[in-house]
């Protein structure tokens, strides 16, 4: 495989976008399967009704180690959760992969600023919710 073939890279990314979605979807999926086999004929329709009282569902902790543990126990919305990172990781991946993909082709400037996106990406992702004051 040539990664200095243009062809190569739109492979290379396309594929990333590609699966990223696909197994993505496959968690959420897995995720609302669970959710639909635990709650059997009882009715689920609140889950899907938007409810600012009940946000973030009912106590539900969003931290790493929160969701890890509802995966563990098959948690619903913990397997949603990790879908929903998966889906926002993927064109955060395809900016990293393509910051590699420049550098093989030797192509600086490309390398330079594929790597500021990926820096304010990251940034915007993991510092900006942490400033006092700060509501987005």
């Amino acid at each position: 495989m040539n990664l200095r073939d243009p062809e190569t890279m739109n492979l290379v990314i396309g594929r990333v976008l590609r699966y990223g979605v696909v197994i993505s979807a496959a968690v959420i999926l897995v995720g609302t399967l669970i959710m639909a086999a635990s709650n059997g004929s009882a009715d689920t329709s609140g889950y899907l009704n938007y409810n600012p009282a009940t946000v973030p569902h009912d106590g539900v902790q969003f931290s790493l180690s929160s969701i890890l543990r509802g995966l563990a126990s098959f948690a619903p919305f913990s397997w949603i959760e990790l879908g929903v990172i998966l889906l926002i990781a993927t064109p955060v991946a395809r900016v990293l992969i393509s910051v590699f993909l420049f550098a093989a082709e030797r192509d600086r400037l490309y390398v330079l600023i594929t790597a500021l996106v990926l820096v304010l990406l990251l940034f915007s992702m993991l510092v900006t919710p942490s400033i006092p004051g700060f509501h987005a």
